[in-house]
């Protein structure tokens, strides 16, 4: 059947046949003119036929196929002045330009970088994309920009926890979301325990998170993808640009390698409260360490007119130690080489190399007395990437994708005098790979898709001893394998739909469906992402997680497209969803994988949207009204519960009023129902100690959430050569006291009682950043 498949597929996408006229093909490059970057996803139409046209790519490339003749051609990206250039075309030509920015007027302010009327043309649902001007718009904590801050405003998008930079979509899990800087897996994107995320908001081009209409050329995970890419550097000139916060610093430098051919940025960011403890008279302080950095580095050279590299790369450390005596190191380092080539003027070619590694050790003691438990999480990966401009109906993407992944889940050193004895737990290896192909076809005026299919694998490689369990957990057998021999392999088909039906020139009605496996997965016991969780691999007990999702919206612009609006309907299923067995344990335990238990889990619900994208007064209100739900034999006598990302309620409103050329307001409210958690329902004494039981998995909720953030930023100075502001910003401007934890403990008054403790992390956070920019 799957092969059947495949040849319909195929037998579609090649069935169309060009009648008529001798067709030539308009293709080239389209980039911003005052710096030189690639613009992305910019227009290009017909002026003489409204319905012809076609999209750049991610790197601003273009291909037009049209029959002989004389045209108007019209290139337009949104905030740039549109070029109308005459042609002639009678063979093939290449026509590469520059957009100039528009002057800008206070009354014609814009947050988005998509066409006006995207949201509803778009044959995508699900997807949300942001650029720069976007990220930086809305209030920071701390004084630093973070882009998943700003996606967890966004309907389906949910906060893992107060300040965290983990997200849930779409009632997935924490590690059911690829997320990618250049390309490259971040498996950790978060600084100082999840209260920033690592992605400086300086070097962020752009962003997409595809919540459901995930495209065939993305897998690995079963629930969103959120795509960054960084800033490639201006080719125009040097830059120079920067910020001092209360918590962090930052400066980023960038410039051409040779003029209008080359360009590279670096940029690099780094707190400082370190500095401040070393002052300290108290010598445990003065001893402690306590702040993150990260740099990012990106380069690229067009070697001729047809080909261009990019280099770029992420380095990121958080170090957190207190006098000597414990700490906590962690960090990622992405690397990708990325090769452009245009074969001729339809086949567009993209070749990458991508390294990524994660890395933790938690650490006890000093010297001879040291204890220290690491990790890793290692990533060598390989995509070749085309895209064929097939006619200016039928645009073809199709490719292959490899990765060697390796995972140190556990190594435990100790020094001389620490009393604990060195031990390892096994490495893993494991290769993933898939290959894929889609068609974005223009059926009709009115009607479009984007459909395909993608294979994805996953091949255990051997490297010591895997156990088989029965359902207690214990071990009924085991099997030696020697390194790089041949494992579980696993593998399946994962079709992608997406369509778009236009009732009229300001509404439409869009249907996605996507199916998705998922080989890594993610074991922690906390309600948000920490360094010290743990990744296994698929194996012969742990199958990968399915997902299959399909959605519904209507979506509608207002006002010649000042406004949008759309809802969208969802419904998930999921199998081999992962948890734990009551008591289990996850640290150095080379039977992980009797302590699992596997079930399934169901995610529903509908989004609504509503955005102002143009004028002084700009934002949006989104609403979530969703459940998330799981079923295992072993837990909750096999009934359905609440996931402990299940939030029934999540409301996000963002304002940004422009008060006047110099002065921006902004604020976000959020209100969410509390988490599902699980909470002792009673308790016994054994030996005079108190001991609490348990009946039901997340059978209660934590307090609903609620929180006001306010921000002003002041352009102090602005000139053609400089620009300084200040930012002035209110993390939780009432001073709700949100409940972070509970705990609970027998009351003072009456020992024979229990009484819950609620601790809060932050009252208020307020913070002044100043930027600049020359």
């Amino acid at each position: 059947m799957h092969n059947k498949l495949v040849v319909f597929l195929f037998g579609i996408i090649f069935s169309y046949q060009v009648h008529g006229q001798n067709k030539f093909t308009i293709s080239g490059q389209i980039t911003d003119g005052s710096n030189g970057e690639d613009l992305p996803f910019a227009t290009v139409t017909v002026k003489e036929q409204a319905s012809t046209g076609a999209t750049a790519n991610t790197y601003g490339y273009y291909s037009l196929s049209l029959p002989e003749g004389d045209y108007t051609i019209i290139y337009q990206y949104i905030g740039y002045d549109k070029i109308e250039k005459p042609i002639t075309l009678n063979k093939n030509i290449t026509i590469s330009l520059e957009l100039q920015p528009t002057a800008k007027n206070l009354d014609e302010v814009v947050i988005t970088a998509e066409p006006d009327d995207q949201n509803v043309t778009s044959n995508v649902g699900s997807v949300t994309k942001l650029d720069a001007q976007e990220i930086k718009a809305l209030p920071t904590f701390g004084g630093e920009v973070d882009i998943i801050k700003v996606m967890q405003t966004q309907p389906g998008v949910k906060t893992s926890g107060e300040g965290n930079s983990g997200f849930y979509v779409r009632g997935g899990g924490l590690d059911q979301n690829l997320v990618l800087l250049d390309e490259a897996p971040v498996y950790n994107p978060s600084h100082l325990l999840g209260f920033f995320s690592v992605f400086n908001g300086d070097v962020i081009k752009g962003a997409s998170l595809y919540k459901g209409g995930m495209m065939p050329e993305y897998g690995g995970r079963t629930s969103s993808v959120l795509d960054i890419r960084m800033k490639e550097g201006n080719t125009k000139g040097y830059n120079v640009q920067g910020g001092i916060g209360t918590i962090a610093s930052r400066l980023t430098v960038e410039g051409p390698i040779v003029k209008d051919k080359g360009s590279f940025m670096i940029s690099g960011r780094r707190t400082y409260a370190d500095l401040f403890l070393g002052l300290s008279s108290d010598e445990s302080l003065s001893k402690s360490n306590l702040y993150f950095y990260d740099l990012n580095l990106k380069a690229n050279y067009k070697i001729s007119e047809k080909d261009r590299i990019f280099i770029s790369g992420y380095f990121g450390d958080d170090k957190f130690g207190f006098d000597n005596t414990m700490g906590i190191n962690y960090g990622n380092r992405t690397g990708t080489v990325r090769w452009n080539h245009v074969f001729n003027s339809k086949l567009f070619s993209n070749t990458s190399l991508i390294y990524s590694n994660y890395n933790y050790e938690f650490a006890f003691g000093s010297g001879d007395e040291k204890r220290a438990l690491e990790s890793v999480i290692e990533d060598f990966n390989f995509k070749q990437d085309f895209t064929f401009f097939a006619s200016s109906k039928h645009t073809l993407k199709f490719g292959v994708n490899a990765i060697h992944h390796k995972i140190e889940p556990g190594n435990l050193t100790g020094g001389a005098n620490s009393g604990v004895n060195s031990s390892n737990a096994p490495d893993k290896y494991g290769i993933e790979g898939a290959i894929y192909i889609q068609d974005e076809f223009k059926i009709t005026d009115r009607f479009s898709v984007n459909y395909g299919i993608r294979y994805s694998l996953f091949q255990g490689l051997g490297n010591g001893t895997e156990y088989e369990f029965n359902d207690k957990g214990e071990v009924i057998g085991a099997k030696e394998y020697s390194d790089g021999e041949l494992m579980q392999y696993y593998g399946g088909w994962e079709p992608r739909l997406s369509a778009n039906y236009l009732i009229n020139s300001v509404s439409s009605v869009k249907l996605g469906y996507n199916k998705n496996y998922q080989y890594l997965h993610m074991l922690t016991n906390s309600t948000s992402s920490s360094p010290t969780d743990t990744w296994i691999m698929s194996s012969n007990n742990v199958k990968p997680q399915e997902a299959e999702q399909i959605s519904l919206g209507y979506f509608r612009n207002l006002k010649d497209n000042m406004f949008e609006t759309s809802v969208e309907v969802y419904y998930k299923d999921m199998n081999n969803v992962i948890d734990y067995k009551t008591g289990a344990n996850v640290f150095l335990n080379e039977y992980v994988e009797g302590d699992l238990v596997y079930g399934v889990g169901r995610a529903y619900g509908a989004e609504f949207m509503i955005k102002k994208n143009k004028g002084r007064f700009t934002g949006w209100l989104g609403y979530t009204l969703s459940r998330s739900e799981q079923k295992f034999d072993e837990i909750n006598q096999g009934q359905w519960f609440a996931a402990r990302q299940d939030r029934i309620h999540d409301i996000n409103l963002v304002a940004i009023y422009q008060l006047s050329p110099k002065v921006t307001l902004s604020g976000n409210f959020i209100y969410y129902t509390g988490d599902a958690i699980t909470f002792p329902s009673g308790r016994y004494e054994v030996d005079g100690k108190v001991v609490p039981y348990y009946t039901e998995r997340n059978g209660y909720r934590m307090p609903d959430y609620h929180r006001l953030d306010l921000a002003v930023t002041w352009i102090r100075k602005k000139t053609d050569k400089f620009e300084s502001s200040w930012n002035f910003s209110l993390y939780n401007a009432y001073g709700r006291e949100n409940a972070y934890t509970i705990d609970f403990r027998p009351s003072e008054e009456d020992p024979s009682k229990t009484e819950a403790v609620q601790t809060s992390l932050f009252k208020w956070v307020p913070s002044v950043t100043y930027n600049f920019k020359f």
